[in-house]
């Protein structure tokens, strides 16, 4: 793997980090990626805060350093891209990020955040089955936070998921700037 050296500017600080030909932006931090870290609030200090579709690890890596006290799960289903990311938080100095491929996360993990820039490219289907995959395993009261470009269909996946998931989400545009939509998936917490 050829890899590249890029300094970039994530949670509050300037890092130089590794990234390579053959996944996500590799030469940047993406403009969809800069919209969600500038619109979402702090992370939860602790628990387990996942990145879906991480690439070389910019969302996962601002969780880290902004909460050294949970466990970040960086999902990617690119080996590059997680070895990447593995090698940024070491770098880093960040023993708090776990890269993985998505059946590695333990299936009892309950998740306090989800922040994503999701792989919408993957296909609509795909998508979808992720996100029903992932999402239920908020804690309620936790949101999801998920940026989309508008013109990739930002404003459908947010009614599909008001759709799919009406008594257990409460779904919110957060945000939009520069054609992207920052969604906000907060599991409800529902009387029993």
């Amino acid at each position: 793997m050829v890899t590249r050296t890029i300094s970039v500017q994530l949670a509050g600080r300037h890092v130089d980090l590794t990234t390579s030909n053959g996944i996500f932006s590799p030469e940047r931090v993406d403009g969809g990626t800069q919209i969600l870290l500038a619109h979402v609030p702090p992370p939860p200090p602790g628990g387990h805060l996942l990145d879906l579709g991480c690439g070389w690890g910019p969302i996962a890596l601002s969780l880290a350093l902004e909460s050294p006290h949970a466990t970040v799960w960086a999902v990617d289903v690119n080996q590059r891209a997680l070895d990447l990311v593995r090698r940024n938080a070491e770098s880093l100095g960040l023993p708090n990020v776990n890269a993985v491929t998505p059946d590695d996360v333990p299936d009892d993990i309950s998740l306090t955040t989800i922040w994503s820039n999701p792989p919408i490219r993957v296909g609509k289907n795909e998508l979808h089955r992720m996100l029903l995959h992932w999402l239920p395993r908020l804690e309620p009261g936790s949101d999801a936070w998920l940026v989309v470009q508008r013109n990739l269909g930002s404003d459908s996946l947010h009614h599909w998921l008001q759709a799919e998931l009406p008594d257990a989400f409460a779904v919110t545009r957060a945000a939009t700037s520069k054609g992207f939509r920052v969604l906000r998936a907060r599991h409800r917490i529902l009387d029993r």
